[in-house]
């Protein structure tokens, strides 16, 4: 029994590795982070195009719980970010409808403020690696390089974390000796 217990914790750490590494392949911090053009729920057009200039946060979702609690936490960090430089913007990236997705924000602990984009073709999901690893955080700077990227709802991947991650960027980006406003 004790041979099989530990023959069982090999395979599960082999397992478990390997989801790390094909995780890591999708992401690819420091390079250009793709392009895409979508509606939010509200019927705005979005497209990561037209926010260069700002740092963006961009959280890839479905409709699941981990997602509620990060996409809780993108919230925290558009309302500490209110009058900076910053977008944060979310996506329903599993093709869901928007009835679908309109009654899952309404279940948010918090009223979601930021822009929360619909993408029926699933073409996020196709452009950034995938639904297999939901939720997604980027942070991208602001010429349009992802910087930092995190999956799941983890503590390495919470408010705090990712504030701290845009507010690097923000500063790599005032000039020496110019305040903040």
């Amino acid at each position: 029994m004790k041979r099989l217990l530990v023959a069982v914790a090999i395979v599960l750490v082999h397992l478990w590795a390997a989801h790390l590494v094909v995780a890591a392949g999708f992401f690819k911090v420091g390079e250009p982070a793709p392009i895409f053009s979508l509606t939010s729920v509200t019927g705005d057009a979005v497209s990561l195009e037209q926010l260069k200039g700002k740092v963006v946060v961009l959280g890839l979702f479905h409709i699941c719980d981990p997602c509620m609690t990060q996409g809780t936490n993108l919230q925290k960090v558009h309302e500490a970010m209110t009058g900076k430089n910053v977008a944060v913007v979310g996506v329903n990236s599993s093709g869901d409808s928007k009835r679908g997705v309109g009654e899952f924000l309404s279940a948010f602990p918090v009223k979601v403020t930021y822009p929360y984009l619909l993408d029926p073709n699933k073409t996020t999901d196709k452009l950034y690696g995938g639904g297999k690893f939901i939720p997604n955080v980027y942070v991208i700077d602001q010429r349009g390089v992802i910087r930092w990227q995190r999956v799941g709802n983890m503590e390495l991947a919470g408010a705090e974390v990712i504030i701290q991650e845009v507010e690097k960027l923000l500063a790599a980006s005032t000039p020496a000796g110019a305040g903040t406003m």
